[in-house]
């Protein structure tokens, strides 16, 4: 017989957009660096930034979740 499978949690929606925001935003920061473009070079990094603050919301969101579930 096989051991029972423990499910994981999910991750806040807000921590996979921060994600990908901060890979979007580095593709574009690499490309307007390669093509000397500094519009799109700062548009990337302000994609990141915004990936970052994404990324701190949600794990914010996953720890209170997680305090919660613990009481």
């Amino acid at each position: 017989m096989s051991a029972p499978v423990k499910r994981r949690e999910a991750m806040d929606a807000d921590r996979i957009k921060g994600a990908a925001n901060q890979a979007k935003g580095a593709v574009k920061e690499t490309a307007g660096k390669l093509v000397g473009d500094s519009k799109l070079q700062a548009d990337g990094a302000a994609d990141k930034m915004k990936g970052k603050v994404q990324n701190a919301v949600g794990g914010a969101k996953d720890a209170i979740r997680d305090a919660v579930k613990k009481d």
